[in-house]
């Protein structure tokens, strides 16, 4: 089967941005490559190991690949992703040079290619994520996340999910019960599950996502403790009863999502429980920090990794 494949070469601020529109557009698969700079700074505090760059990007630029079935308008895809770069503009996110280019690809040629890149790495102090087709033997007290992403989003690699995995680790979720908002892979439930909690609640609207964070629940064999469904934190809080309530939500997405619902996360949380928020680019920082500290949480902690942040707040 041959696909369209259109890239766009932007900045790694508005990578995810982008891919969403992607994903949101029918994308049957979506890949980012950012800068493999040497300069880029590497965390190796865990004995990681980093293969030479694979492209010469300037710091902070990436390349985004997505993939459409032959059938698609690509002339009005196009016209609608230069109309949502134009709107991140608006929003003052960076989306670089932005240049578009398409051309059709063999479907051999790019599902299974980006594979040999994904090997098992060291996350955090506990945490290894392991790629479904390589064999791995863990460590005494590793935890091992056994993974296959598929079209959706979450690695590990990728410096917002790997701070969410920091900060689940920092804040002791034995015996808890979690809420993971847009848990894309399932990554985030799974090692929070791994590191010792009580049950978690996987949600996001996409139902790619759901079906990936499903199939990868199963290959951890975590099915009676991980729910996943389809929905938002809303939908969750208007059917929650007082007994669920999490001691931990978990959100890694956008800082400009992340302020539509701050208010709903502390309605949903426990008395003293913990947000972790994510996905949160430095210069959207202070804006977040704000509309929690105006919500009625303390700011406990902040992780930073590269451009990324999180935080890790606590509901008063």
């Amino acid at each position: 089967m041959n696909w369209y494949e259109i890239c766009i070469y932007t900045t790694e601020e508005a990578s995810e941005q982008i891919s969403n529109f992607f994903h949101d557009n029918g994308a049957g698969g979506v890949s980012i490559e950012e800068s493999g700079s040497l300069n880029k700074e590497r965390d190796t505090s865990l004995g990681q190991w980093y293969e030479k760059p694979l492209n010469d990007f300037p710091e902070g630029d990436a390349e985004i690949k997505a993939y459409f079935p032959e059938e698609i308008d690509m002339d009005e895809l196009i016209k609608s992703l230069e109309r949502f770069v134009k709107n991140l503009i608006d929003l003052n996110i960076n989306v670089g040079k932005a240049e578009v280019k398409s051309q059709i690809v063999n479907e051999e040629d790019w599902a299974n290619a980006w594979k040999q890149y994904f090997k098992p790495v060291r996350i955090t102090e506990k945490i290894t994520i392991k790629p479904t087709w390589e064999n791995y033997e863990a460590g005494e007290n590793e935890c091992v996340v056994e993974l296959d992403p598929g079209m959706a989003f979450g690695t590990g690699t990728h410096a917002t999910t790997s701070l969410c995995l920091k900060a689940l680790e920092k804040a002791q979720v034995e015996g808890k019960n979690v809420i993971d908002v847009g848990t894309g892979s399932g990554i985030l439930s799974i090692a929070a599950m791994k590191l010792g909690a009580n049950q978690v609640l996987a949600l996001d609207l996409d139902p790619v996502a759901v079906s990936s964070a499903k199939e990868n629940v199963r290959i951890n064999q975590l099915e009676q403790k991980i729910t996943v469904q389809q929905s938002d934190l809303l939908q969750v809080l208007q059917t929650q009863h007082n007994s669920d309530q999490p001691q931990i939500v978990v959100a890694n997405i956008l800082a400009e999502i992340i302020l539509t619902f701050i208010d709903d996360v502390y309605n949903v949380l426990e008395h003293n429980g913990l947000y972790i928020a994510s996905g949160i680019i430095k210069q959207k920082e202070d804006d977040v920090i704000q509309a929690l500290e105006k919500s009625n949480f303390s700011i406990i902690e902040k992780l930073e990794q590269e451009d990324w942040v999180a935080i890790i707040a606590k509901k008063r």
